[in-house]
């Protein structure tokens, strides 16, 4: 295992009247689980943050901005993206399940794509925001993926394919992963030490990122901190929907 070149980080300063932040990732929507829906709607048309942060996987899978043409639930997760964003800015970036979400869903919804890392500048304070994707050093084999998937050439190809075809390919993506879940395979976790070293080079002092579904508050060398967004899952056997709310009181984890 090699530690990656540290990237490159575009900045984000919060205006002056940000009082309150909201960040969430990996709810991974899909049709199949309308009760998670349900719930981010509703959380999406009811929080009081001044901005919230979308920090990858907001869909189980996404197979072109063109899926949102028509009637449907892509089409439906979209309303809710153009509502919240008519009402407080809305922010979101990729992660590994939603990297071919394009500049037409961000036109038509009015939302913001970060890159991916991004330091926002907040409450006086410098956070360093990514889906986490990139820093699971000990799982190779979706690095290779990631980089295959993320290439342009590779994207090109795939939205080209028929909207059915692409839809069919995700089909089979979402199945491959299911059986992943039911097996013993592991998941990687966030690397500490590139993790630290990202955060020393974008003079950040605290990581947020989701990917791991291991929500936890890591201390990291140096008095640098990790903090793990939880996943969304109101079908579990204990419901996950949790909220990561930024304040003068604080990172707290709080009910949608």
């Amino acid at each position: 295992m090699s530690t990656p070149a540290v990237p490159p980080f575009r900045e984000l300063v919060a205006p002056r009247q940000w009082r309150t932040a909201d960040f969430i990732s990996d709810l991974h929507l899909q049709a199949d689980d309308p009760a998670t829906f349900e719930a981010w709607r509703a959380y999406m048309g009811s929080t009081a943050a001044d901005a919230v942060f979308i920090l990858g996987d907001l869909f189980e899978v996404w197979v072109g901005d063109d899926a949102a043409d028509a009637p449907g639930f892509e089409a439906d997760c979209a309303a809710v993206l153009r509502t919240t964003a008519a009402r407080l800015p809305l922010f979101l970036m990729h992660g590994n399940r939603d990297f071919l979400i394009g500049s037409a869903l961000m036109r038509d919804s009015g939302a913001t794509m970060l890159d991916d890392p991004t330091v926002l500048s907040f409450l006086e304070r410098r956070w360093l925001l990514t889906h986490g994707d990139a820093l699971c050093l000990d799982d190779s084999a979706y690095l290779a993926f990631r980089a295959q998937v993320r290439a342009p050439a590779w994207q090109r190809d795939f939205l080209a394919r028929p909207l059915a075809e692409r839809r069919a390919l995700a089909r089979g993506l979402r199945q491959q992963s299911e059986e992943r879940k039911r097996g013993d395979a592991t998941y990687g976790d966030v690397d500490s030490e590139a993790a630290t070293a990202w955060l020393r080079a974008a003079d950040a002092s605290v990581m947020v990122h989701g990917h791991t579904h291991q929500p936890a508050d890591h201390a990291l060398a140096g008095g640098l901190r990790r903090i793990v967004l939880s996943d969304w899952d109101a079908t579990a056997a204990t419901p996950r929907m949790q909220v990561l709310r930024v304040s003068d009181a604080g990172a707290l984890r709080v009910a949608p």
